[in-house]
């Protein structure tokens, strides 16, 4: 599995966060493993959860960085699948050290564009790329 296809994976896990209690969420990932059509090495389902786990304890933060770059914009404004996707591209921006920011942005443009609205990838490509020009 290409690291594009495990942050797929990671985008559709995280985006299960907006519709269920935490303390559904172990149960959740257990679901996706089981009910998605793909077949998951042990290192690709590790790697999978592992960072599920960390941006999803690191969501108050992340949130808390894109709404300083995103002026004007609240978390009820930002579509679910948009607010997802800053969440993973920001934490690989910020606390992933392991992937370049210019790759978290291109991926991040690149599920917008399959995943959002028609202007999705535009938006999240403008809101991202605040996050390098410091």
């Amino acid at each position: 599995m290409t690291r594009t296809e495990q942050r797929e994976c990671v985008f559709k896990l995280l985006f299960r966060v907006e519709f269920n209690e935490p303390d559904e969420m172990a149960q959740q990932k257990v679901l996706f493993f089981a009910d998605d059509e793909t077949s998951y090495s042990e290192k690709d389902q590790a790697y999978i959860a592992d960072k599920f786990e960390r941006i999803k304890e690191a969501i108050p933060e992340l949130d808390e960085a894109l709404f300083t770059k995103a002026e004007g914009w609240t978390k009820n404004r930002i579509g679910k699948v948009e607010l997802t996707i800053f969440r993973l591209a920001i934490y690989e921006i910020l606390k992933d050290d392991t992937v370049p920011a210019g790759v978290a942005i291109n991926e991040a443009v690149e599920l917008a564009k399959k995943y959002g609205q028609d202007n999705s990838g535009s938006f999240v490509n403008g809101v991202l790329a605040k996050f390098v020009a410091e």
